[in-house]
């Protein structure tokens, strides 16, 4: 689980209620459910208009990506292609069939598995590529959707702001109650920012975020599969790939 993820959100919402409760008020003034449904439902309908019933359904796997997706460690990445570019060079590429097995990443392990089978390069190349901007071109997707509601959100919560004026401008026969039905008008702005900015947005972040992480391990893999399949030097091979480590990161690392 993406602890950051968790505490953010929590957080922000603590901070919320946390400010409402010190300015006096109470929890149950902030609650509106006409107001909830305007701005989530109309983010919703809005998000259904701009993308196909298929992409949407996917929102919901897509949000816990923000809560559960791993991302593998550059190093442990860069670590295990080294060590394969070692059996390689001292066995030969046939003797990577039996360490398949024990390769965590599935995109890696797809690499081995044509090196082994004598794909030739180019090929090999062009489907780890074309693979690669699959994964990216659904990831785009997926964070385009969050984007999508976080920009509509405030609008809608502007929309049902203006009902509740509306609403409240067309019965003024009991002025006491004009402050009460001004409060509630407002209410839907501010959900609307809420959901905005502490969901919406944040998550289409977070999931740029991992899809250029997990972009930039798959990158690694191409070069240092391409490295291995080519025969270079497991410590050249090892070099070229710590290129994508920081520098503070590579010293640490080498002293430890």
């Amino acid at each position: 689980m993406d602890i950051a993820t968790v505490i953010g959100v929590v957080l922000a919402l603590g901070l919320i209620v946390g400010a409402i409760l010190i300015g006096g008020g109470t929890i149950g003034a902030f609650i509106d459910y006409p107001s909830i449904m305007v701005v989530f439902g109309g983010s919703i309908a809005a998000a259904l208009i701009c993308f196909p019933l298929s992409n949407f359904l996917g929102v919901f796997s897509i949000a816990m990506k923000c809560l559960f997706r791993k991302i593998d460690s550059i190093s442990d990445v860069i670590t295990q292609l080294v060590s394969l570019a070692e059996v390689a060079r001292r066995d030969g590429l046939l003797a990577l069939e039996s360490k398949i097995a024990e390769i965590d990443n599935p995109f890696a392990a797809l690499g081995v598995q044509m090196a082994v089978d004598g794909t030739r390069p180019e090929v090999m190349e062009d489907i780890l590529r074309t693979e690669l901007d699959a994964v990216a071109t659904r990831h785009r997707d997926g964070k385009a959707l969050f984007d999508c509601m976080g920009r509509f959100a405030p609008a809608f919560g502007m929309i049902g702001t203006l009902m509740g004026l509306v609403i409240m401008l067309g019965d003024m026969s009991d002025p006491s109650k004009i402050g009460a039905g001004m409060a509630v008008a407002l209410l839907t702005t501010m959900y609307g920012a809420i959901a905005s900015n502490v969901v919406f947005l944040p998550f289409a972040e977070k999931l740029g975020f991992t899809n250029r992480q997990e972009l930039l391990v798959m990158e690694i893999v191409v070069r240092g599969i391409m490295a291995i399949q080519s025969g270079e030097n497991p410590r050249v091979i090892e070099q070229k790939l710590n290129t994508f480590v920081p520098p503070k990161l590579r010293i640490s690392e080498d002293a430890a």
